[in-house]
């Protein structure tokens, strides 16, 4: 239920991004190796919430503090997904369903429960599309953790773990088994994108980061974000009007020691 490369949260001062946040429920060592893949290595733990309202709350794995997004409109994320198998089948998932490794489903940390999001694999081109319905994984690295199903058809069951790309489509409320339908999030690619490569609780620690990227960049904000937890402070560089060079951007960003940066769009 848990398996990117563009955020991280933290708590007090210290940054976090959009998509970052670490992984799902329950460390489990169990049989059949093959039908487990790597969900033995992904630190599953239960994240309690039921419904929307309790899993768009911050919650705490191991230290740190995840803080769910509230909408997933123009998330793009890319990092290593791996998947979990029947040792969490039937198990509770951190929105209250129960786990169906043949469902197309998968967790994420910071994603709003319920988004559709495609899951491309970029080491053979494989699309899958999966609702996100548990939190994870909390394993450095990995962004994204699929069901069974879901890996079979990436081509991610025998290897454990591959490249990803994410892209949200759209969210629904699913109430027991019925959902209310899909709220569609456009394809976006052209827009005012920025990299967001950093969140603060003290405005001054957001504001100082952002003087010292304003001398090599000209657009740089700080957002004010507030939550359950209190209020936040982001900090995001413009990086282009379209997708692909805001990639780029991202990219240098995370070489220049930023690891947990990543795009948002405005």
């Amino acid at each position: 239920m848990f398996c990117w490369p563009v955020c991280f949260y933290r708590a007090v001062g210290t940054w976090y991004g959009a998509s970052g946040v670490r992984s799902s429920v329950l460390l489990l060592i169990t049989v059949i190796v093959l039908l487990q893949g790597c969900a033995a290595k992904t630190g599953h733990r239960h994240v309690s919430g039921r419904g929307q309202r309790g899993t768009q709350k911050a919650y705490t794995i191991a230290g740190r503090t995840y803080y769910p997004l509230p909408s997933a409109r123009g998330f793009r994320q890319v990092g290593y997904a791996s998947w979990y198998g029947p040792g969490f089948h039937g198990r509770k998932t951190a929105n209250g369903e129960r786990y169906d490794m043949h469902a197309m489903t998968a967790a994420h940390r910071i994603l709003p429960m319920n988004t559709y999001v495609r899951v491309r694999n970029l080491e053979n081109g494989r699309e899958v599309v999966v609702r996100i319905n548990d939190r994870g994984p909390f394993v450095k690295n990995r962004v994204i953790d699929l069901s069974y199903t879901a890996a079979k058809r990436l081509g991610i069951v025998g290897p454990g773990t591959a490249r990803v790309e994410i892209t949200a489509l759209g969210e629904s409320r699913i109430t027991g088994d019925r959902s209310s339908g899909l709220r569609s999030i456009p394809n976006l690619t052209k827009g005012d994108f920025y990299v967001q490569v950093g969140a603060f609780t003290h405005p001054v620690n957001a504001y100082a980061l952002r003087d010292k990227l304003s001398i090599r960049y000209s657009r740089v904000k700080v957002r004010k974000y507030e939550t359950d937890r209190g209020t936040f402070y982001r900090v995001q560089v413009f990086a282009a009007h379209d997708y692909a060079t805001a990639r780029r951007v991202r990219a240098n960003f995370e070489r220049n020691g930023f690891s947990q940066a990543f795009v948002v769009r405005w």
